[in-house]
């Protein structure tokens, strides 16, 4: 979509997503499909541009135990958005909704955020995680899994938007229970699921999977549309 900078607010959006493992029955596209499937639906609802899609991010806990996962170090994630942050910048982007559909990329982007707009005086970076855009978007995700992954959630959405990624004969044989309750300290998934998934695919439907999507396509619009707008509370520069 063109940059028109007078009618999004000088906005744009970043979808973020990651090359990894999601258990037997799914392909290894599966957050950077999402990620982007959602950000190009958004993006012409709001009429805020679309930067293009980063498909790799920070997979590491997935270990290497099951191919297919292409992790990228957390400070190669920092400094990948941090430049693609400053040229964005640099191309008269003052808002720029970086959209997130892996959760362990969340701490990189935080930082790379820190050091944007530490910066760039008057540019505004949000960082929204597709799981919990809304309370309703959240619940859904975490309906079967407390540390969830390629779960009814993520099946499901896949069975609506993209169904070439999933094998559907899989489905039904691949959950695999939550081991994580309790534990003090953070595992790698070859270390607390078998297969790679933490949660009950077998529960997903096309029709859920299409409920969920417009869900956060309606959420993450409302979001978007309040940001094309917002003012900081209060109009001090960062270096006064």
């Amino acid at each position: 979509m063109p940059l028109d900078l007078a009618e999004a607010n000088y906005a744009a959006i970043l979808p973020v997503g990651a090359t990894e493992q999601h258990g037997p029955h799914l392909g290894t596209g599966m957050d950077f499909i999402l990620a982007e499937k959602l950000c190009r639906k958004v993006a012409e609802r709001t009429r805020v541009p679309m930067l293009p899609t980063l498909p790799y991010g920070c997979s590491l806990g997935h270990s290497r135990r099951w191919p297919g996962t292409i992790a990228l170090q957390p400070i190669t994630l920092i400094t990948i958005i941090k430049e693609i942050g400053d040229w964005a910048y640099h191309s008269g982007v003052r808002r720029l909704f970086i959209v997130n559909s892996h959760v362990t990329n969340a701490a990189p982007l935080r930082c790379a955020l820190e050091m944007l707009r530490a910066e760039h005086d008057d540019m505004m970076i949000a960082v929204i995680n597709t799981a919990a855009i809304s309370a309703r978007v959240r619940t859904a995700h975490f309906a079967d899994a407390e540390d969830w992954h390629a779960n009814a959630a993520e099946t499901a959405l896949m069975l609506a938007e993209a169904s070439n990624i999933v094998r559907d004969e899989l489905v039904p044989t691949s959950d695999d229970a939550d081991r994580t309750d309790g534990l003090v300290f953070a595992h790698p998934v070859n270390r607390t699921s078998l297969n790679g998934v933490t949660g009950s695919p077998s529960l997903a439907t096309v029709e859920q999977g299409r409920e969920l999507f417009a869900w956060m396509v309606e959420d993450l619009s409302a979001v978007v549309e309040r940001g094309k707008t917002e003012k900081p509370p209060l109009a001090h520069s960062y270096f006064e």
